[in-house]
């Protein structure tokens, strides 16, 4: 399967939609809720559009020759040495909201979105596209023929393959000026090194995390906050480096998509700790926060859990301040024999069974457990 806008060079056949994953037209997409809403009398179109690139990339560019540019159109746009292509993502008012939100400054500075692509300029941009994977396989082999501590991941070129964006990981800083000489010389391009992160890597390869969707730093995540275990802890949740790690080995951003409701929760709960009764010393062992039941077990008995309520834990907790503790944890009355069911084996029939067949079950005798085979003597042949 592929995307008509990213395979083909046609345009996004569903508006920019489709999560077909042929070229990441998926990644971060924004859904244009003011598309089909009318301009007050008098009131331009905004003349900025969104562009996308490859992968998570995206700038703003101005339309300064009055194009009709919708959403998949494939644009040639000015960069700061040839031209670029890529693809409109968002136009019109949305555009707007989206710049305010990225704090990008609608001045000069913009630069001009100059034709839409003709078929000679899409042939060379797909011509780049196919040059990525034998670049990044050689570009990953001077990289290590050199010892440097870095992890080349992805490479992006320019549509008209005047310039080359090497993206890369590293633990600290490298020193990597031979490195561009190599490239220059081998791929006959400028060169220009990005450093990010595992989080930003990972949004930029894409995947599928342990939820079975799509990552979300590389579908509509942007904003990378930092991760601690302190989420996992109040979310009652194991600290297992395994389980809790995303594809990038960081900690799962999800940590933090539900700490809030969690923390809202937990403000009504009263602080784990010990509780006295005249059994002996219960100890906390862990919490169900949004069915309210804190789980306690005494020390002779760590295998028994007992469930109680949060007013409970308070109201023994009220207790042993002041100098009283109760018989039990859990003051329930006892289970009445008569609502307790029939259970084969630990019980005497119901009265209601057939009388025949109880008869036959208590003159039933008991079964005897099968005894081995005997061997047969060992006899000396004269």
């Amino acid at each position: 399967m592929g995307c008509s806008g990213c395979s083909t060079g046609r345009g996004c056949g569903s508006g920019g939609g489709c999560s077909t994953g042929g070229g990441g037209c998926n990644k971060l997409n924004v859904f244009d809720w003011l598309a089909n809403m009318e301009l007050p009398s008098g009131q331009k179109p905004f003349d900025i559009v969104e562009v996308r690139f490859k992968n998570s990339r995206k700038e703003f560019f101005r339309n300064r020759n009055g194009l009709q540019l919708l959403v998949g159109n494939i644009v040639v746009i000015e960069a700061a040495q040839g031209y670029d292509v890529g693809v409109i993502s968002i136009s019109g008012e949305l555009v707007r909201l989206q710049m305010r939100k990225k704090k990008v400054a609608d001045d000069g500075n913009i630069k001009a979105v100059l034709r839409k692509a003709s078929p000679s300029d899409v042939d060379k941009w797909r011509d780049a596209q196919e040059l990525e994977v034998k670049t990044l396989v050689r570009a990953r082999i001077l990289a290590s023929t050199m010892k440097l501590d870095m992890k080349i991941n992805d490479i992006e070129i320019q549509g008209d393959k005047s310039h080359i964006s090497f993206y890369y990981t590293a633990p600290g800083r490298v020193d990597f000026r031979e490195l561009i000489k190599a490239y220059a010389s081998e791929f006959r391009s400028r060169i220009q090194m990005w450093q990010i992160g595992e989080r930003q890597e990972a949004g930029r390869l894409g995947g599928i995390g342990s939820c079975g969707r799509e990552l979300c730093c590389s579908t509509w995540l942007t904003d990378f906050r930092s991760v601690s275990t302190t989420a996992a802890r109040y979310q009652q949740l194991a600290l297992n480096p395994v389980k809790l790690a995303g594809q990038c080995g960081k900690l799962k951003c999800c940590l933090n998509f539900e700490l809030d409701s969690y923390l809202d929760a937990l403000k009504d709960f009263p602080q784990p700790g010990e509780l006295e009764t005249e059994k002996g010393r219960a100890y906390h062992q862990k919490t169900d926060i949004f069915k309210r039941i804190i789980w306690y077990t005494y020390a002779d008995a760590p295998d028994n859990f007992i469930a109680l309520s949060t007013d409970r834990v308070k109201q023994i907790m009220e207790m042993n301040k002041g100098g009283k503790r109760p018989a039990e944890l859990d003051d329930a009355k006892p289970v009445e024999k008569k609502e307790v069911g029939y259970v084969v084996g630990r019980q005497s029939p119901p009265p209601s069974m057939n009388p025949g067949k109880q008869q036959r079950l208590q003159q039933r005798p008991p079964r005897r457990k099968p005894q081995p085979p005997r061997r047969p003597p060992n006899r000396e042949q004269n």
